[in-house]
C-alpha cells in the first residue's frame, strides 16, 4: 500500500492518502484509494465515479475537501476504468459494477476501525445509478446518499428510439466491444470552465472515446430499470443538479425527488450551472457545491446517536484479496510518477485534479 500525505490547496488541511490493489471475485485487478483525516472520522464516505472516470485523479480534490470536513473517503475504480485492469470502458454487466463496490465497500466497513460509523454513498452522474444500485441490494446497510447529477431516468428528450435500441441488441453478443454508437463531446457539454476542460482531456486516465457497443446498452437497461423504480427509493438522500445541464436532464433529478419514498430526502437545483458541478464550474461555484455537500453531511452527523448503523452479518465473506506492490498496467507508469509529484505540496492554482462524470 502506497501512503502520503496530501495538503488541502484552500484551508491547508493535511490528510493522508493511500492506494492500493486488490483482486474482485472474477479475478481482476481493481485499483482503490483513500483519505483519511487525522482525527477520528465522523463517518466514512464511499465515492462512486462516473463513465470513463476515476478516481485518484480525477476525484482527488472530492476525496481531499471530505477528508479535510472529518470523514473517511475510499474510492474504487470500475473494472476497465481508470487504474484497474480490464477493457478500457467496457461494461460486460452493470451488475459487475455494483458488487465490485458492494464487496470493497462492505470490506472497508468490516474493519475494526470502521464497523461503528455510519456509512453514506457518494456518486456523480453514472456512479449515481451505482449508489441507487447499491442501496437497491442492501436497503438497510446505507445511511444515506449524495447524488450529484445522477444517472437514474432517461430523459424523454435523449431517448432512443425502440427500432434502433432492438436492432442494438441483436449484435450486441456479436460485436459487443466495437466503438460505434454516436455521441456528443461530453467534456464540452460538461465543463463550463475552459481551463478545467482542458486539464480533463490531459488526464489519460479518463476514457474519451466513443462508448462501446454493449456499454451503452447496459446503461440504458440500468437507467430503464431505475425509473421503473424511483418510488423504491428509501434512503436518505441528497440530489443536486445544474440547470444548465445537458448531458443528464434536471428533471430527472426532479422525478427523483418527486417519486422517492426516502422520509428525509432534499434536491437543490443551481441555476446557469452545467454537469460537473464538482469540477467543471468557476471555483466560487465549486465552493459552493462542496459546502451544501458538506452541510447536508454534518448535519447528519450532528446527532450521531440518532444514527442507526446496521452490523455486518457473521455470514459476510469478504470476496476481496489485497494485493501487494502491483506494478502499473502498461503505459501508465509516467502518469503515476507524474501524480505522485504533486501530492506532498501546492502547484500552481490548484493542486488536484477535479471530479464530475
Amino acid at each position: 500500500m502506497k501512503m502520503e500525505v496530501e495538503i488541502h490547496p484552500n484551508n491547508k488541511t493535511v490528510v493522508e492518502y493511500q492506494e492500493e490493489y486488490i483482486r474482485n471475485a472474477r479475478g481482476v485487478q481493481l485499483f482503490t484509494c483513500r483519505w483519511l483525516p487525522f482525527s477520528t472520522p465522523k463517518a466514512v464516505v464511499f465515492l462512486c465515479h462516473g463513465y470513463g472516470m476515476e478516481c485518484s485523479g480525477f476525484m482527488r480534490e472530492c476525496g481531499t475537501r471530505l477528508a479535510s470536513a472529518g470523514y473517511a473517503v475510499f474510492g474504487i475504480d470500475y473494472e476497465g476504468h481508470g487504474r484497474s485492469r480490464g477493457a478500457r470502458c467496457y461494461i460486460k454487466k452493470f451488475e459487475n459494477i455494483v458488487n465490485d463496490c458492494d464487496d470493497f465497500f462492505k470490506s472497508v466497513c468490516a474493519q475494526e476501525e470502521y464497523t461503528d460509523k455510519a456509512r453514506f454513498l457518494y456518486g456523480e452522474s453514472m456512479g449515481g445509478a451505482v449508489t441507487l444500485l447499491l442501496h437497491k441490494k442492501d436497503p438497510s446497510f446505507w445511511n444515506g446518499a449524495v447524488l450529484v447529477a445522477p444517472m437514474c431516468k432517461i430523459s424523454e428528450k435523449v431517448k432512443p428510439h425502440p427500432v434502433l435500441v432492438n436492432i442494438l441488441t441483436r449484435v450486441e453478443e456479436i460485436i459487443p466491444k466495437w466503438k460505434i454508437v454516436p455521441t456528443k463531446d461530453v467534456i464540452d457539454s460538461a465543463f463550463k470552465d475552459s481551463i478545467k476542460r482542458e486539464e480533463i482531456r490531459n488526464n489519460k486516465l479518463i476514457y474519451q472515446d466513443k462508448p462501446r457497443l454493449k456499454t451503452a446498452l447496459e446503461m440504458l437497461r440500468t437507467s430503464m430499470s431505475l425509473e421503473d423504480s424511483l418510488s423504491k427509493v428509501m434512503i436518505p438522500f441528497f440530489v443536486l443538479h445544474g440547470e444548465a445541464d445537458t448531458v443528464t436532464d434536471p428533471e430527472v433529478s426532479k422525478a427523483l425527488y418527486e417519486r422517492a419514498s426516502s422520509r428525509d430526502k432534499t434536491i437543490k437545483l443551481y441555476p446557469g450551472m452545467w454537469h460537473a458541478l464538482t469540477s467543471g464550474e468557476p471555483d466560487e461555484n465549486i465552493d459552493i457545491v462542496f459546502g451544501d455537500i458538506i452541510a447536508w453531511l454534518d448535519e447528519r452527523m450532528s446527532d450521531a446517536n440518532a444514527i442507526a448503523v446496521t452490523p455486518i452479518h457473521p455470514s459476510f465473506k469478504n470476496s476481496i484479496e489485497k494485493l501487494a506492490d502491483i506494478e502499473s498496467p502498461s503505459g501508465r507508469q509516467h502518469q503515476r510518477q507524474q501524480q505522485r509529484s504533486y501530492l506532498c505540496g501546492l502547484k500552481g492554482r490548484r493542486m488536484f485534479h477535479h471530479s464530475a462524470m
